[in-house]
């Protein structure tokens, strides 16, 4: 039986609650844009495609100035996840507000309006689609932003030790991959990104492949880790 994505996100964060993803903090040194708000004499909104339990929202609101202009935008196809952003003692309906949403359909109805947004950001989110949903996926989301706005990315890579350490058996698709919780993972190049950014009518920034070497010493294990990481910007009208 298939099971759907939504009951899958459900039953993993009933376990897991609000222990299994770090908050990030690496995403100010990746992404300056996010701690750039304060400044800003009109609000900046920022919206956090696949929110999870807030990982991004809340480190944010940690490093912005109590009367910073700035609202937070968070979504998730978990309802468990939501509810647990919602619970957060950060969590403030005048300054963020989060929701169930599935990014994969066709037609996107959220509560923004479109050409609003300053940033979005999708972090280790779009590799749990099915591959023959991230066209529109993209395509919709980028809707959203204003002009000169940012579309933050960071995901798994082709051949990080993610991938290599899948058994026969595992494989949905060239590339893409069923875990054993019942989520589903893809490993992207930075060309498939390229392709999925400029067909939704935006232009690169920064399109680049992070390698890193991460060594257990405890277990004495060297893994080798690949991301990739894109910014793409929504140009002005000529």
């Amino acid at each position: 039986a298939v099971v759907s994505t939504q009951s899958t996100g459900d039953k993993f964060y009933n376990i897991h609650t609000n222990k299994f993803f770090k908050d990030r903090h690496w995403l100010f040194t990746e992404f300056p844009e996010l701690k750039e708000n304060s400044s800003h004499e009109e609000e900046v909104k920022i919206f956090e495609v696949g929110c999870g339990v807030g990982n991004t929202i809340f480190p944010i609101m940690e490093h912005s100035d109590e009367d910073a202009k700035i609202f937070l935008y968070g979504c998730d196809f978990s309802e468990t996840a939501v509810d647990i952003v919602k619970s957060h003692k950060l969590y403030n309906k005048n300054k963020c507000l989060a929701f169930v949403c599935d990014i994969s359909e066709k037609i996107l109805q959220i509560p923004i309006s479109e050409g609003s947004l300053d940033i979005i950001t999708m972090i280790f989110v779009l590799s749990a689609l099915n591959p023959e949903n991230m066209g529109h996926c993209i395509k919709n989301l980028a809707k959203y932003l204003k002009p000169g706005g940012y579309f933050l990315f960071r995901d798994y890579g082709r051949y990080d030790l993610a991938q290599l350490r899948f058994k026969n058996g595992r494989c949905l698709a060239d590339n893409f991959y069923a875990r054993g919780d019942g989520t589903k993972v893809y490993f992207f190049t930075q060309e498939e990104m390229d392709k999925l950014f400029t067909e939704a009518g935006l232009v690169k920034v920064q399109n680049t492949v992070d390698k890193r070497l991460q060594v257990n010493r405890a277990r004495q294990l060297k893994m080798y880790r690949v991301w990739i990481q894109c910014k793409y910007m929504k140009p002005h009208s000529s």
